[in-house]
């Protein structure tokens, strides 16, 4: 491992951010972006709390690494404050001072275990706002480049269900499972794999009956009823919807509420307060 200490800040940091985004893990970055001096300094704070860079100034990077956590917490991409805003005022530092903060992990990855009408939708509509996709199904033929000409979407063909959905997780950070395969076996193998690891996000498809006896099969063989909690069954919104794309998109909305934050309501709403 190269010493930081001894590196030039800009490649110090820029190591930072590879090792952060190559170990899955997550990250502040901060800029000062408005001030009379050493705009364009550069703080990345990673949740573990080591930092590389410096503000050229030893309070103002104790002000920034406080509030990175708030900041990594808020699920914001980006944010700019002024350093009022921050900390109040800072011997030597304007208080109209600007810092630009940016979230740095891992880019958003959906896992889809299914490759039927509902999978299909959603692998495309997925990759078309930006996810990394990768598509899961024991049938050969439908998961073919005929079929999903991007290369950006990577297709297996599941010898094991298990094996091949718990080496598509991984660690998990950023990751969000799908599970709208054809059956209820197919249902439970998959959800097996998936409780054994740690994703931000799991769905599983179909009817109210459907989803609770393969929970309460999941239920059987002891896995522990918290992590069963916060699986989302039935997966997805209420849209509505009925063609397999608006049950793609109704998923994708809650998958991007859950990464973002949101409340998933009509934003119209507060008018109605």
């Amino acid at each position: 491992m190269p010493d930081r200490s001894k590196q030039p800040a800009s490649q110090a940091i820029a190591w930072a951010i590879a090792q952060v985004l190559e170990h899955n893990s997550l990250a502040a970055l901060a800029t000062l972006i408005a001030a009379p001096a050493n705009v364009g300094a550069k703080l990345l704070v990673e949740e573990t709390g080591e930092r590389t860079g410096s503000l050229n100034d030893s309070a103002l990077d104790e002000a920034v690494a406080s509030y990175s956590r708030t900041f990594l917490d808020s699920r914001a991409e980006a944010r700019t404050l002024k350093l009022e805003e921050l900390s109040g005022e800072l011997p030597g530092q304007p208080a109209d001072a600007r810092i630009m903060f940016e979230r740095i992990e891992p880019e958003p990855c959906l896992v889809i275990c299914g490759a039927g009408h509902v999978g299909a939708s959603l692998t495309r509509l997925a990759r078309f706002i930006g996810y990394r996709t990768v598509l899961i199904d024991d049938r050969a033929d439908f998961v073919t480049r005929e079929r999903f000409p991007d290369e950006g979407i990577e297709l297996i063909t599941a010898v094991s269900w298990t094996d091949e959905v718990r080496a598509s997780i991984g660690a998990g950070r950023g990751v969000s499972v799908a599970v709208v395969t054809r059956g209820h076996n197919e249902d439970e193998e998959c959800m097996q794999a998936v409780m054994s690891t740690h994703p931000d996000y799991v769905g599983l498809i179909g009817s109210k009956r459907r989803t609770n006896i393969v929970l309460e099969r999941l239920r059987e063989t002891g896995i522990d009823e918290k992590r069963l909690s916060e699986v989302r069954a039935p997966i997805g919104l209420d849209i509505g919807a009925v063609s397999p794309q608006e049950v793609a998109l109704a998923i994708l909305a809650e998958i991007v509420a859950e990464r973002r934050g949101g409340a998933g309501l009509p934003l119209s709403a507060w008018r109605r307060k």
